[in-house]
């Protein structure tokens, strides 16, 4: 699914990196920067109520395609220009991590990275 797709889904803004449209297969909800580094699919979305650069770090290394931040949490400046030099795209909603997850699985993400 597309991530533009997803934003309506969600009802998401574009923070950063708005131009670029990754397909997303799967989606990692997390606070916890361990857990993301541990369960993560390479490709997907990261949600989460973290807004500091080391989740743009994380994204990096485990090689996750967009990030969406909950509860109407906006990056720092310093997050935004990270995710900006490494090319990925930051999202916010006002939504929560549960909401979020529940719209997309009703969406059928969760199907579509089964038969893949």
């Amino acid at each position: 699914m597309r991530l533009s797709t997803i934003a309506n889904i969600a009802g998401a803004r574009f923070v950063a990196a708005g131009h670029i449209d990754p397909n997303i297969r799967a989606v990692c909800a997390a606070d916890l920067m361990s857990d993301v580094l541990a369960f993560a699919e390479p490709g997907c979305l990261l949600l989460t109520g973290l807004c500091n650069p080391q989740v743009i770090r994380t994204a990096e290394m485990a090689d996750i395609n967009a990030v969406m931040f909950v509860h109407g949490k906006a990056p720092t400046a310093d997050t935004i220009a990270l995710a900006e030099s490494k090319s990925i795209p930051l999202l916010s909603t006002s939504l929560s991590m549960f909401e979020v997850c529940g719209r997309l699985y009703q969406s059928q993400l969760a199907d579509e990275q089964n038969r893949s």
